[in-house]
């Protein structure tokens, strides 16, 4: 297996839940804040300042108050914010991370940093507010008010954090290979769609005049 799956998602459509099982079943590591961990290790960042930048848009107080960590860090340039060096520490580890092997990745641009990876598939997972808002209030143990408050929030960050370093449109069909309403065939269905999809990648069927040429 070659495959690297990344997937984007809506609060609260589980698309983590779909992640973990998805390399569960396939028996291939599984990254989500683990990546933040690797990028401290290969940046020399600290692993908190990593995680108060974590899929969130540029925020220029914040960034003015870690002013004096930024220019403390060894190699940094004055040019260099550390929204930079955290993106950039996020993106190279996930490219090394890819190199390593088959493996499922959660959020973070990751379908960005490897657009141009032949092994590479992108899914992004969303559902019905109502049925988010069901999950995240069961889940976090929240009202229904205060749930829709969250998931409003946690989308709003992510959309900020992908489109400002992409370019692209988070939650879009044309910034994915395939989107996904985890609502119509429930969790386990969608894993098992995720899984048929990847193995059409990696065992391709020809069709009938790939199969044969003279039928063109």
């Amino acid at each position: 297996m070659k495959t690297i799956i990344t997937i984007g998602r809506q609060f609260g459509s589980g698309g983590k839940e779909v992640g973990i099982r998805v390399a569960k079943e396939l028996g291939i590591p599984f990254y989500d804040k683990e990546i933040l961990q690797e990028a401290a290790k290969k940046s020399g960042l600290c692993e908190k300042i990593l995680e108060n930048f974590d899929e969130r848009p540029k925020s220029l107080l914040y960034s003015i108050a870690m002013d004096s960590y930024m220019f403390a860090l060894p190699g940094t340039g004055a040019g260099e914010s550390l929204e930079q060096q955290v993106y950039l520490a996020t993106f190279n580890t996930i490219r090394h991370i890819a190199e390593e092997g088959p493996c499922v990745i959660i959020g973070r641009c990751a379908d960005y940093a490897l657009a141009s990876n032949p092994n590479h598939f992108s899914v992004f997972i969303h559902a019905p507010l109502e049925d988010r808002i069901r999950r995240v209030a069961q889940r976090q143990d929240l009202s229904p008010e205060k749930a829709r408050t969250l998931i409003s929030k946690t989308d709003k960050r992510r959309a900020s954090y992908y489109e400002y370093y992409s370019s692209q449109r988070w939650g879009a069909v044309d910034s994915y290979d395939f989107c996904v309403n985890s609502s119509y065939l429930g969790l386990g269905g969608t894993v098992e769609l995720i899984r048929a999809m990847v193995d059409h990648k990696e065992h391709p069927v020809p069709s009938p005049t790939e199969a044969d040429p003279t039928r063109k």
